[in-house]
């Protein structure tokens, strides 16, 4: 999570973008909800650019074997146990 995080309505973003573009200018983070549920993110680009860094260091270092890997994603996503 990044500094403060804010929530709104898709509604209210639209309706006050220029308010929350503020907020992520300032480094924080806002959750967008729709009919209740999550449906995006609006966060600063250093931090978009961090975790997707983050997302892809074992594959950028060449020690990640991609199979395995997805096999294990696969297994967390939808709680598989051997």
């Amino acid at each position: 999570m990044i500094g403060n995080t804010a929530t709104a309505t898709a509604t209210e973003m639209q309706n006050n973008f220029g308010r929350y573009l503020a907020l992520v200018q300032s480094g924080s983070e806002v959750i967008v909800t729709k009919n209740g549920k999550e449906v995006g993110r609006f966060i600063p680009r250093a931090a978009a650019v961090s975790y997707l860094t983050d997302s892809l260091t074992g594959i950028l270092k060449g020690d990640t074997d991609i199979d395995q890997a997805k096999e294990k994603e696969l297994k967390e996503r939808y709680e598989i146990t051997d």
